[in-house]
């Protein structure tokens, strides 16, 4: 009994001394300000239905750099271009990972893609496939003829429902799909609107990458609330693991089917899109690479590829045209910019933007990325070991969250912030790419987006012929102080509701 006694009592001495510690440590440390967090939920309660304007909010009271509890873990929240710059570029080498979000497991084969990796030799690996053979610029110049004939395809399925009223929304969301499967894939056979036989039926794939932008921008409490995790509260695991097994389905049929038509071709195989690249690095292995290319990798990429870039240019245009709509002066400037410089004989085309020679179809899409970033909330970051932030200590293993929503309303480095100005833009010189903290499309640092280049040439083209090609009106009874900018929250925050427009051709298509 005595020794028993013993025991007992040294733990509890030990439990107090390690209590006691951590206290006379908490008030050592410097601590970012933030909200009182409760018991279990910590500040989970203050996120609403759409997070980044709820933070937004939380931040004028609290302050440019915040600490919140998501359930037991720190996040902390950076919502000013200075600390934005603190994070991405000043102390970037300690915030390149990411947090181990059950997404990352369940819908990015366990951390295997390119955006969701953890900071390490296969992500570094895995990136540097993406900019060396994927995203260079040969490779995209290269691609640029698929381009070419589907943004055709768009413009003259457009010119076809002349005087109709059509969502846009539909129409863009199948130029980029079927722009990037061909880069992708090369082929459409893998998908079908018909009854031919195909492996993913089309609207179904959209459907799946709705699914996966909503996934994977999600604060699904199992991550931040372990315990819980079992439960799956709000079914987020469920709906991962069923998107998980279609892709495996589909990835494994494209790939097998890759492999099979360059064996079947021996020596006269042509490398013709991304897959073609990726497997042979893959077969190539450890002669090449740091690290092993399994076939979940491969899969991962090809999913980063396929999806990545098939939401947020049409979400980005989308965003654009409403706002021009809303102001008709703004239609104005842009037509008559696109008459003096393209003319009425010719459609726009890639080059026109290459020596700047549409500033303010620029600005417009500048504008565009300020006020409706493509992530309102920047994929999280996560600490690799303790750092001092401007003050701040933050501790290894805090989550970091960037709110390019505040960063694109920051009244220190926007006029009239909640405006949509373009003309803000015309006669500056300013970045986009990642240098200029107010204004971070594409991200910044070591995680800045990979396929940024692709992405502005199929915005800035698909835009700019909208505009020089098609007058643009609303359906009947409908005025442009009624377009709805309402957000629906995700990994992109789209337009809550669709507008139908009427499109009638104002450019013969024959002069494509």
């Amino acid at each position: 009994m005595e020794i028993s006694s013993w025991l007992i009592l040294s733990l509890l001495c030990s439990v107090a001394v390690s209590l006691l510690s951590q206290i006379i440590n908490n008030q050592r440390r410097k601590l970012p300000p933030g909200p009182k967090p409760w018991p279990i939920i910590g500040n989970l309660n203050l996120l609403g239905s759409i997070p980044h304007q709820s933070l937004h909010h939380l931040s004028r009271k609290y302050g440019e750099i915040m600490l919140l509890k998501f359930g037991k873990f720190p996040v902390v929240i950076a919502s000013s271009p200075e600390m934005a710059r603190q994070f991405l570029k000043v102390h970037d080498a300690v915030f390149a990972s990411r947090p181990a979000l059950a997404s990352g497991k369940h819908i990015c084969f366990n951390y295997s893609d390119v955006a969701f990796a953890p900071y390490g030799p296969y992500w570094r690996e895995a990136r540097k496939i993406f900019t060396s053979e994927i995203f260079n610029t040969k490779k995209l110049d290269y691609f640029e003829q698929i381009r070419i004939e589907e943004r055709r395809r768009f413009l003259s399925r457009l010119q076809s429902l002349s005087g109709k009223p059509i969502v846009l929304r539909d129409h863009l969301s199948r130029l980029t799909l079927s722009t990037i499967c061909r880069m992708v894939l090369s082929t459409d056979k893998y998908f079908t609107e018909s009854e031919e036989k195909s492996i993913v039926d089309m609207n179904e794939l959209r459907e799946m990458i709705k699914e996966w932008f909503l996934l994977s921008g999600a604060f699904n409490i199992g991550d931040w609330i372990p315990w819980l995790s079992s439960l799956d509260l709000q079914g987020y695991v469920k709906r991962m693991k069923i998107f998980r097994e279609k892709m495996d389905r589909f990835f494994d049929y494209v790939i097998d089917d890759h492999i099979a038509r360059r064996e079947a071709a021996g020596n006269d195989y042509e490398k013709k899109n991304f897959v073609d690249v990726l497997l042979q690095i893959a077969e190539d292995g450890t002669d090449k690479l740091e690290v092993e290319l399994t076939r979940d990798c491969v899969k991962a990429l090809i999913m980063d590829l396929l999806l990545g870039g098939t939401d947020t240019s049409p979400t980005t245009v989308e965003w654009a045209i409403y706002e021009i709509m809303k102001q008709p002066c703004i239609m104005k400037k842009a037509k008559d910019e696109l008459e003096r410089v393209i003319g009425r004989k010719r459609w726009v085309e890639e080059k026109d933007f290459t020596n700047h020679e549409l500033p303010y179809i620029d600005a417009i899409i500048m504008e565009t990325f300020r006020l409706h970033p493509l992530s309102t909330l920047l994929a999280p970051h996560h600490a690799i070991e303790d750092c001092n932030v401007a003050g701040y200590d933050i501790s290894k293993g805090t989550t970091v969250i960037i709110n390019t929503w505040s960063l694109g309303r920051d009244p220190n480095s926007w006029d009239e912030a909640e405006e949509f100005l373009p003309e803000r833009f015309i006669g500056k010189e300013i970045d986009m790419l990642g240098n200029n903290f107010a204004l971070l499309p594409f991200g910044s640092g070591r995680r800045r987006c990979a396929g940024y280049n692709l992405g502005l040439k199929i915005v800035r083209t698909t835009l700019a012929n909208l505009l020089h090609g098609f007058e643009m009106k609303l359906v009947e009874g409908m005025k442009p102080q009624d377009i709805c900018m309402d957000e629906v929250y995700g990994l992109t925050t789209s337009p809550k509701h669709h507008l139908s427009i009427i499109m009638e051709p104002a450019l013969s298509i024959h002069l494509y």
